[in-house]
């Protein structure tokens, strides 16, 4: 297997970098997966558009969504990798010896950290509307696909949320209060709250067509 300090989302297998997450040194971790899921969610959203043919009137607006998911996918694989970079740093402050250096570290590494899945998150929910236009609007025939994806953007909006509000927290170990950390950080304290809006975005999106893509499921059937 490749060394996980190597390993990319671009650069190796699928088997390689699930791998490297597989072991216990945390980079890449739980922000770089986060990117991993929605590079799948934005691939999803191309491969429905592309088996979509437009109606009168809507070629240019497929057009442009099926444009803007090939570029996300490319996006969130390498901001998978930047969080990855981030989570190595950010292990590195921990491991130093207690003192102002390690503050100064900490401190800097959480930011940076938050800041890393916080862009995640703003991707990620630019993807929302797209998903649900072709919910309603897509190849009717994957509409398990679209649900699918719903899931893999779901899980991206969620560690996108998760991992902004760890990292903000963590500024606690370098001597910050939680209300230091908001006044000093206001807008990555709204984007928790904003990421946690769009999860129930994606959830109700999610419901309006998961009957389509599940009909044997028994709570179709009550």
């Amino acid at each position: 297997m490749a060394n996980s300090e190597a390993v990319t989302t671009q650069g190796s297998t699928v088997e390689e970098w699930t791998q490297a997450l597989a072991e216990s040194k945390g980079s890449p971790g739980g922000g770089a997966g986060t990117g991993v899921m929605l590079a799948i969610a934005a691939s999803l959203v191309s491969m429905v558009a592309g088996y979509t043919k437009p109606s009168d009137g809507r070629a240019g607006k497929l057009a442009d969504l099926h444009a803007r998911a090939r570029s996300l996918r490319e996006t969130a694989l390498r901001l998978a990798d930047d969080d990855a970079a981030a989570s190595e740093a950010f292990g590195a402050a921990f491991r130093l010896e207690p003192g102002p250096e390690r503050d100064d570290a900490i401190h800097g590494a959480s930011v940076n950290a938050a800041k890393a899945s916080a862009l995640l998150g703003e991707r990620a929910v630019e993807a929302i509307e797209d998903l649900g236009w072709l919910a309603s609007h897509g190849n009717p025939a994957l509409i398990a696909d679209v649900v699918v994806a719903f899931g893999a953007l779901r899980a991206a909006v969620a560690g996108a949320r998760t991992n902004v509000s760890f990292d903000l927290a963590t500024l606690r170990s370098a001597g910050a209060s939680l209300e230091q950390i908001r006044e000093e950080h206001p807008d990555l304290w709204a984007t928790v709250q904003q990421l946690n809006t769009a999860l129930d975005r994606i959830d109700e999106l999610t419901a309006g067509v998961d009957h389509r893509a599940a009909p044997t499921d028994t709570d179709a059937l009550e």
